[in-house]
């Protein structure tokens, strides 16, 4: 234990800290932008910076800076709620809802059902090996759990960086980036849960009670953080804030990390508030920002985002050696590392099969209603699924749970927790370029159904977007009317909620439905089908009444319908909301008619991505990670 210092002295070993923790910081980004300019794919930042922080770690362990060494000892309370929140929230604000919400029950019962068989099998292996004396310290079956509802979340940040830069196939990146993050919430209300259970007899009525509070923990979190976003869409839509950019841009960070901290300080989950929060101001607010704003919010989010996420391996690096306590237990190691690697083997392949015999069942279902219809059957491929257990690296989350678990036997499991999330990252997630590759995932995918934010939409480089010369200000190119005022040279009728356009294309739309996945162009006929639409046979039976509604609820259209007739129009501004959706597939239609004229016209021209529609047979519009290394 060292010993009392002065307060001059801590000032001194604190600032000494903070600058071993920015020069790691300054160097992963160095080395990152070396790997980038190298074009070098076999190793990835993350890595570098968790080995870097390793030998640091060493370092202080063995040399004489005791007091700088318990400075930088892992606390779950900076990882909880200085580097966690700022990696949520971004990949909320930035995430691709239509791929999202499409595969939304899929990510649904990954992250729940997933993350439940992996904290199960985990914990079961464990408490049978203690049982059996293959490993000390001996645990009881609840303390199984507990340790293994630790190691139950996923964290690829590395595995998704990579992704990014391969441009994988979004369907593939969508699930696991959204089991990733909805599993470390259902891990952090599993492991509360099962503390309150401790000291109580363990039975079926106590499991049916955990997945009772666990669905109501989950289900208003995700209300706390949605009612926030829209809390912050009025405030910006009645409000002057755009006038004052900086001010702005202050608030709509500061409400989103409210959300985060009034759910914790509930007892609900802020992870699940955060990010409905995040997305919630992206399909809302956003449209009610000055382009400014809209730029510095996305820019400063991204920014904290990868401090963030570079920090938590440096972390973990620091922590492996600077750690107070930590006692190494070989067999306990090894028989966790094993359950890992079998829990996840569990999960993914045993929900896989059951989520393609669904598809399957449903398929034959509809052409048995409908003889006509083609046979379109959603199935996970075997290498997605590979590629699905080969991204279950544990993470920082894991590891800050751990800090949890108390009793004779804590100091133990937190040190095996730390090791396995360290050999886990080294192992998978520095093999994942190799083994896209080996595993054939497709890459150099480019999404055209991402939404595009407004600086993707840059009106210097395509200055054919612009509509008028206002587009290139600073203030809102559009209002609606309820705002009371409106941007130069844009009529608005105040009869309307969605005008029309000048323009000479027929093909735009008459309407843009918003919805989970993002705007969607419809027919005003579409719109007011229900409404407008008298049956032809007043005898219409009920039945049939209720066919038609569960067909609607089927086609997902539901929310998208709500959305347009109320929310958008409350909460948003569907003028700007139109016009950048039209912008966006203008913008998409360009760059299609490009790559075909490329693709026929001049084949040796090169082009960023090999499309699948323009791929030879043999290679299917696949980019090898291998291609282009330079080592």
């Amino acid at each position: 234990m060292a010993e009392p210092i002065d307060a001059e002295q801590a000032e001194r070993f604190s600032s000494l800290a903070l600058f071993l923790v920015l020069f790691l910081l300054i160097g992963s980004f160095l080395t990152s932008y070396y790997l980038k300019v190298k074009r070098i794919t076999a190793v990835h930042e993350t890595i570098v910076g968790l080995f870097a922080g390793m030998f640091v770690g060493i370092i202080l362990r063995l040399g004489p800076l005791e007091h700088v060494r318990d400075m930088l000892s892992f606390s779950n309370t900076i990882m909880l709620n200085v580097l966690l929140p700022p990696i949520i929230l971004a990949s909320g604000y930035d995430l691709s809802q239509i791929k999202f919400f499409r595969n939304f029950g899929t990510i649904l019962t990954f992250a729940f059902l997933g993350t439940f068989m992996s904290a199960v099998v985990i914990g079961v292996i464990v408490w049978l090996a203690s049982m059996l004396r293959l490993e000390q310290p001996k645990l009881s079956l609840l303390d199984g759990l507990i340790y293994g509802s630790t190691l139950s979340a996923t964290d690829p940040v590395t595995i998704l960086a990579i992704f990014n830069t391969y441009k994988v196939d979004p369907q593939l990146y969508s699930i696991i980036f959204g089991e990733s993050i909805l599993n470390d919430a259902v891990s952090i209300v599993m492991f509360d849960t099962l503390n309150q259970m401790r000291g109580s007899y363990l039975s079926i009525m106590s499991v049916f009670h955990g997945f009772g509070f666990f669905a109501v923990v989950f289900n208003v979190s995700m209300v706390l953080g949605v009612v926030f976003g829209l809390l912050c869409s009025l405030l910006l839509k009645h409000t002057r804030l755009r006038l004052y950019k900086e001010l702005e841009c202050c608030v709509v960070l500061l409400v989103a990390y409210a959300s985060y901290f009034f759910s914790n300080a509930v007892e609900m989950s802020g992870i699940v508030s955060l990010l409905f929060c995040g997305i919630t101001l992206k399909h809302y607010a956003y449209h009610n920002m000055s382009r400014r704003t809209q730029r510095m919010t996305k820019g400063i989010l991204q920014t904290l985002s990868n401090l963030s996420e570079n920090f938590i391996f440096i972390y973990l690096g620091l922590s492996l050696f600077t750690g107070k306590n930590l006692v190494y237990q070989p067999f306990l190691i090894v028989f966790t590392l094993g359950a890992v690697v079998v829990s996840r083997y569990c999960s993914v392949f045993s929900i896989a099969w059951a989520l393609n015999a669904l598809s399957e069942w449903r398929t034959a279902k509809r052409q048995a209603r409908h003889p006509g219809l083609p046979h379109q059957s959603y199935q996970l491929p075997h290498n997605y699924q590979l590629m699905l257990f080969w991204a279950g690296l544990r993470g920082a989350v894991g590891f800050a749970l751990s800090e949890g678990i108390v009793g004779e036997n804590a100091q133990a499991l937190q040190t095996t927790v730390l090791v396995v999330v360290v050999l886990t990252v080294i192992v998978f997630g520095g093999t994942t370029a190799q083994m896209l590759d080996v595993l054939q995932i497709q890459t150099g995918v480019q999404d055209e159904e991402a939404e595009s934010s407004e600086d993707e939409l840059d009106y210097e480089a395509h200055p054919w977007l612009a509509d008028h010369p206002s587009s290139m200000s600073d203030g809102p190119m559009y209002q609606d009317a309820q705002v009371g005022c409106q941007a130069p040279g844009t009529a608005v009728d105040a009869n309307e909620i969605l005008p029309s356009v000048n323009s000479s294309s027929s093909a735009l739309p008459q309407a843009i439905v918003a919805g989970p996945g993002g705007l969607r162009s419809v027919s005003n006929e579409d719109l007011d089908m229900i409404d407008a639409e008298e049956p032809s046979d007043r005898t219409r039976t009920a039945r049939a009444v209720l066919d038609r509604a569960n067909l609607i609820l089927r086609d997902g259209q539901w929310f998208q319908r709500i959305d347009e007739r109320y929310l958008l129009p409350m909460f948003s501004n569907t003028v700007a909301n139109r016009k950048h959706e039209q912008r966006k597939e203008l913008l998409q239609a360009r760059r299609a008619v490009s790559r075909e004229w490329r693709a026929s016209d001049t084949p040796n021209i090169a082009v960023p991505y090999n499309p699948p529609e323009a791929a030879g047979p043999s290679d299917s519009g696949r980019i090898s990670p291998n291609k282009n290394k330079q080592h």
